[in-house]
């Protein structure tokens, strides 16, 4: 073998051990690694402890129950009147008051028209009147005459014929008097008439007439509002309108049916105490809610000048009614309400028991459910995510402290 074939030997020995040289120290760890593991220490097994759900509980409180019924509506006027004049002529005078905002007690002078052709009219009815009573008086002396002449034939009186007693004579100059009576009357109502006044105690809402204008009969003069009390009409639901005490069909409803007003203005909540005073007694074809009318006395504070709170005709008001009383009722949070009727109960013995109840009333923050519960039952406040009739439980409110710290950590996942 020459020294060429020695070199090319040796180079190629030294390639396959640079090749290999990995894989013998992979192989080398490996095995080390696995002698290491056989001979190293098994820990102990320890069984996991598996905890009942930790739940939060409260006591079951019965009681009488007074439902309160919110709902929402505008104050409007009892009575809203357009004033219309009876009469024609020039307006002469005008109330200082009269504009709108201007407010006026019953019975207090608006405006004037001119009633010189209405004083003329009354004199002249007056004059009429006078004539008609002294021919009905002469009408009757001559009637009394002819009883006395016909009384001298030595005829009975029933014998006489109409007219030779003038009874008909005598009942036309009747006939004329009353109407002459009624044409006095009827000029003095149309004098009366020249002042228009307030017909209640009233808020002048729009105006349409001022001093000097001609108005004929008929005309528009002034729009009122009637603000001796204020009404609000108010929807309810046909599951709320069973809760209610409400008045009959034509009853007007007394202030024990109360209810409260209220408003917010400039940060503050206001309050008006009110009371129902009628049920409408049909249902909203469209809405199918109920409504009825609650009544303000004294809106604007005329009458009770202690206070400076006005509610206004137009403000949007919410109203809390007072309902019936219920007997033996529980309330309880509505998250404690599961599916349609079931609430979650935590026994005497520490077991879950999935109670039905009967609901009478929900609102957005309750539930209220006749009592058929037992004085040992504890309503469960957590949720369950696979709850089983009769599983073990815990309750927080009977546990340590720490214990009822830690495991609430635990069992926050199954909430």
């Amino acid at each position: 073998m020459t020294q060429l074939d020695v070199n090319t030997t040796q180079k190629k020995k030294s390639k396959i051990k640079l090749i290999l040289m990995p894989f013998l120290i992979i192989l080398v760890g490996v095995l080390g690694s696995g002698a290491m593991k056989l001979m190293a220490t098994k820990p102990d097994k320890k069984d996991m402890e598996v905890k009942p759900p930790l739940v939060n509980v409260i006591d079951i409180q019965a009681g009488d129950v007074t439902f309160s019924i919110a709902s929402q509506g505008s104050v409007v006027p009892r009575t809203e009147t357009i004033l219309i004049s009876e009469v024609s002529g020039q307006i002469i005078n005008v109330s200082p008051k009269l504009r709108v905002g201007g407010y006026f007690a019953k019975g207090e002078m608006m405006l004037e028209i001119d009633p010189i052709t209405y004083d003329v009219n009354v004199l002249q009815a007056e004059s009429r009147l006078e004539s008609m009573q002294a021919a009905l008086i002469q009408e009757q002396a001559q009637a009394e005459q002819a009883k006395q002449e016909w009384g001298m034939t030595g005829k009975p009186l029933e014998q006489a014929p109409l007219l030779a007693l003038r009874i008909p004579q005598l009942h036309k100059a009747q006939a004329d008097v009353k109407a002459a009576e009624a044409d006095l009357k009827e000029a003095q109502i149309k004098l009366k008439r020249t002042k228009i006044t307030a017909p209640y105690d009233a808020l002048l809402t729009e105006k349409y007439v001022d001093i000097g204008q001609y108005v004929s009969t008929n005309g528009q003069l002034a729009k009122t509002l009637a603000i001796d009390f204020a009404e609000v009409r108010l929807p309810i639901k046909q599951t709320d309108i069973a809760y209610l005490d409400l008045p009959k069909l034509n009853e007007m409803g007394d202030k024990s049916r109360k209810l409260t007003i209220s408003s917010s203005q400039a940060g503050k909540q206001l309050h008006w105490d009110s009371f129902i005073t009628r049920y409408e007694g049909v249902v909203n074809s469209q809405s199918r809610v109920h409504y009825i009318v609650a009544q303000i006395d004294d809106p604007y504070n005329l009458v009770n000048d202690e206070s400076d709170i006005e509610l206004r005709i137009g403000m949007f008001v919410n109203a809390n009614i007072q309902g019936k009383t219920a007997k033996d009722i529980v309330v309880l949070p509505r998250e404690t309400l599961h599916g349609a009727n079931t609430v979650y109960l935590a026994k005497a013995d520490n077991t879950l028991s999935l109670h039905n109840v009967n609901i009478v009333r929900t609102d957005a923050e309750n539930v209220y459910v006749e009592n058929n519960f037992s004085t040992t039952d504890r309503v469960i406040l957590t949720g369950l995510r696979t709850p089983v009739e009769g599983m073990p439980i815990r309750v927080a409110e009977d546990l340590s402290g720490n214990e009822q710290s830690v495991s609430t950590n635990i069992e926050t996942t199954a909430k």
